[in-house]
């Protein structure tokens, strides 16, 4: 089964912290395809597909791919030449800033957005918003996981209702 696939480590990478460890599932050929063809079921309606930084630009370059669609990177601040989009958010030990560049995209696309674990939301839904200031139209937030105890989906739905929320494998 896939979800067997993935490494739970403790206190990485600080104490208290359950890090979910996908690069088991990476390495497996069949399980990498399996979940980029099931998150590719995904963007159908879609024009292109953004990963969030890091594990996300794995899974959604390779759906991007499958899908025929152009790849959107969502970066940490600082890591892209030339103007960016930025959105702030709060982390549970203070904030971070991702961005995307300006133009690279035609304003009204439609954009399916990638991410490996879905955890509080928080990185989501900065997400959603970057993808808005660029004047396009997030339609889904897929994630390969969901930490269901840390309520990230109840946030995402309490702010975003009509955006859809899926999750390819159970916990």
């Amino acid at each position: 089964m896939t979800s067997d696939l993935i490494r739970v480590i403790a206190d990485f990478p600080k104490p208290g912290i359950i890090f979910k460890d996908i690069t088991p599932l990476l390495a497996d050929a069949k399980a990498l395809n399996d979940c980029c063809e099931k998150i590719a079921s995904y963007a159908k309606d879609v024009d292109y597909i953004a990963g969030i930084e890091a594990r996300g630009f794995i899974l959604a370059s390779a759906v991007a791919v499958l899908s025929g669609k152009g790849f959107i990177p969502i970066r940490k601040s600082g890591k892209l030449p030339g103007q960016v989009i930025s959105q702030s958010y709060e982390l549970e030990y203070g904030q971070a800033t991702l961005e995307i560049h300006s133009n690279l995209v035609p304003a009204g696309k439609k954009v399916l957005i990638v991410d490996d674990v879905l955890a509080t939301g928080g990185t989501a839904l900065a997400s959603v918003e970057l993808i808005e200031k660029a004047s396009l139209i997030p339609t889904c937030l897929v994630f390969l996981l969901e930490i269901s105890q840390l309520g990230g989906r109840s946030r995402i739905q309490a702010a975003r209702p009509s955006l859809q929320i899926q999750t390819i494998l159970a916990e």
